[in-house]
């Protein structure tokens, strides 16, 4: 399977019979040209019909099932009782904030109401709000289906279901949870779905025929990654590679960079180590705290951060337009974990570069990379002066000492006996 282009077509979306709020919604969101998905998804999807789109981010897909739930809600009568008309599942929090901001960017002429559900936030006040009634809701796996099980969430009125990222959604073991889901939503034969993925593989798929009402196969274009990025990579030593880094942040133009490696430890030690030489750098893994994590992102989005380095679980929810260059410190172990990362430079048309840094420890993943990508990565070769110092003290480690069976604390060869104090003879003076 390949991923499509980005590229704009020459369709405009003022040629579809689409209501004015959602044409409205449109204009204020700047968008004029169609991408390829959407190209093809909408003429379908505005007739009600079932997709399975193959999509990688950036390519306009989120735009295409936000437009197609507009059109619905606005043109057909909402039924009666409590629940939302239409039910986003993605697999991140980041992710799901995303898409708020986008239906609510592309829903502005609306009236409709708008609720993220995730998990790592307040659970009685996302109880609440839904309650009080949403229109669209957009929500990971488990805080939903915990809702549903309180009956807090009622799903009779879904009429209208998206999947994002379901590739990914099976990658972090969800698929349990999306049956669960999906088995208490209206038949297929009421609703309609759509359905998307970087990869449509047989498990995706399988997912999509049995619970999706004869979807069309989509996929926008037959190339793996899109033509806008200017990809690099250096072979460097490991021991050389953060002082090559650092030479390329300061010999290159940027404004925004976004920066992989393969461990949390990993993203620790370089966000340390690029505020010690004067980068203000910030980090982000799977174990920062929720509330930390979307306060940061919404920083990275509005260019308070000039460069975040994530690992890869982390990145899943970064979808900010103006990334100037990826740079993948480390190659990841995960092919598609590249087409992912590089993927968020050069979106909605634009043009971008991803630099890689091969070292003796991740290089014996190259191959699969460009096996996957198609072709050979351009090798370029670092000039001597490139190599900055690094000016970084090395971060504080915390230093655990066990203590062993039978040792005696590090301070007992030191003590003085405590038991009785033998009395010295006294020595009798001569009277001569």
């Amino acid at each position: 399977m390949t991923l499509p282009d980005i590229i704009d077509t020459d369709i405009l979306f003022t040629g579809f019979d689409l209501p004015k709020e959602v044409l409205k919604g449109i204009d204020t969101a700047g968008f004029k040209h169609c991408t390829p998905i959407q190209a093809q998804a909408l003429p379908l999807t505005l007739k009600g019909r079932d997709i399975a789109a193959q999509a990688q981010t950036g390519t306009g897909k989120t735009a295409t099932f936000l437009i197609t739930i507009l059109n619905r809600l606005i043109r057909e009568p909402a039924p009666k009782g409590p629940g939302p008309r239409a039910l986003i599942i993605a697999p991140t929090r980041e992710l799901t904030v995303q898409i708020c901001d986008e239906a609510r960017l592309l829903g502005s002429h609306t009236d409709f109401k708008v609720l993220p559900i995730f998990g790592g936030v307040d659970y009685i006040k996302q109880q609440e709000a839904l309650r009080s009634g949403a229109d669209i809701v957009v929500a990971t796996p488990g805080r939903l289906i915990d809702y549903m099980k309180k009956k807090v969430f009622q799903p009779k009125n879904v009429r209208i279901l998206v999947i994002d990222e379901a590739d990914r959604l099976f990658d972090m073991g969800f698929l349990r949870d999306l049956r669960y889901i999906l088995r208490r939503l209206p038949r297929y034969g009421k609703r309609q779905s759509m359905l998307f993925s970087a990869t449509l593989a047989y498990a995706v798929m399988e997912l999509a025929y049995e619970y999706m009402n004869n979807p069309q196969d989509l996929f926008a274009d037959r190339q793996i990654t899109v033509e806008e990025i200017d990809q690099a990579l250096y072979h460097v030593g490991n021991n050389v590679k953060f002082n090559l880094l650092l030479g390329l942040l300061k010999r290159e133009t940027w404004d925004s960079i976004l920066i992989f490696a393969n461990t949390r430890s990993g993203v620790e030690a370089l966000a340390h180590r690029l505020k010690g030489n004067g980068f203000p750098a910030v980090g982000i893994t799977g174990t920062v705290e929720q509330k930390k994590r979307l306060r940061i992102m919404q920083q990275f989005k509005a260019g308070q951060i000039k460069i975040l380095v994530a690992t890869d679980v982390a990145s899943r929810g970064i979808h900010v337009e103006d990334i100037d260059m990826v740079i993948n410190y480390d190659i990841p172990q995960d092919p598609e974990d590249y087409v992912h990362r590089i993927g968020r430079t050069a979106r909605a048309g634009k043009t971008g570069k991803a630099v890689t840094l091969a070292c003796e420890k991740y290089v014996y993943y190259l191959q699969a990379v460009e096996k996957l990508v198609g072709k050979k990565i351009d090798v370029k070769w670092a000039e001597e002066d490139w190599y900055e110092e690094d000016l970084a003290k090395r971060a504080p480690r915390k230093r655990k000492r066990p203590a062993s069976v039978g040792s005696r604390p590090p301070s007992a060869s030191r003590r003085k006996p405590t038991g009785p104090k033998k009395k010295r003879p006294r020595l009798k003076r001569s009277k001569a």
